[in-house]
């Protein structure tokens, strides 16, 4: 299973002062050291985080692989497509929004025409594409007739659950997902929301290919430096796999 750190909140705390620290080029510089697959950043409208200089740098330097979200936006699908980034998933945007909430609007026939749009000129630049969705039938249907490489499922009601039974509702509902993903012929990845104490029943997903994990690893990196705590989520997720190949 590959394992993408997101570094948003890197930038978010550099953001705060408008300086040059921290720089979020050089900790994913640190998370590729630490054992990440990938490196995974947020390009918002409102550039509250991540700055387009972040992804022209990190298009040239990461060794491993560059997964750029993205809302449709002409001005940022543009850059993506001149940046070619190894991926580009596109996600549900709003301003008020903390982070995202949620899934795209799929089965929307407007929201699907913006996205049809974004899909073709990414394609058309070379890069594999994916769509951030709630884990339900009926998105995952919309997505496969878009023709994506991949759907990312939203875990964020998973990470939220509040009881042992939700959280085995949610898990549940995560795994026919990643099956009814897999069945369409779509590469599957996940993420929103996990943590050190949460990942591990996910990760044991068998038709997860891919986590996407940027909060809690950031936030371990405050207290450990970023390659341990990179090291310590990647041990969790190997964990979980490796009780995938007993059973």
């Amino acid at each position: 299973m590959r394992f993408y750190v997101n570094i948003d909140h890197v930038a978010t705390v550099r953001q705060a002062r408008r300086t040059d620290e921290p720089d979020p080029v050089r900790a994913a510089v640190l998370a590729e050291l630490g054992g990440a697959h990938g490196i995974t950043v947020h390009l918002r409208e409102d550039r509250r985080h991540i700055q387009d200089r972040d992804v022209r740098l990190l298009a040239e330097t990461c060794r491993t692989a560059l997964n750029l979200e993205l809302a449709t936006s002409d001005e940022i699908v543009a850059l993506a497509c001149e940046v070619r980034p190894t991926q580009a998933t596109l996600v549900p945007e709003r301003r008020e929004e903390i982070t995202t909430e949620g899934g795209l609007a799929v089965t929307d026939p407007a929201a699907c025409a913006a996205l049809v749009d974004a899909l073709s000129a990414l394609r058309e630049a070379g890069v594999r594409t994916s769509l951030f969705i709630d884990p339900d039938p009926a998105a995952l249907e919309a997505s496969a007739r878009l023709g994506v490489d991949a759907v990312e499922l939203h875990t964020g009601e998973y990470a939220n659950a509040r009881t042992a039974e939700e959280r085995r509702t949610q898990l549940e509902r995560l795994g026919s997902a990643a099956r009814q993903a897999r069945a369409f012929g779509l590469a599957v990845h996940a993420g929103h929301g996990l943590t050190y104490e949460n990942v591990q029943p996910v990760a044991a997903i068998p038709e997860l290919e891919e986590l996407n994990i940027g909060h809690s690893v950031v936030s371990r990196a405050l207290f450990t430096g970023m390659e341990r705590a990179v090291r310590e989520m990647g041990r969790l997720i190997r964990e979980a796999r490796a009780g995938l190949e007993v059973r």
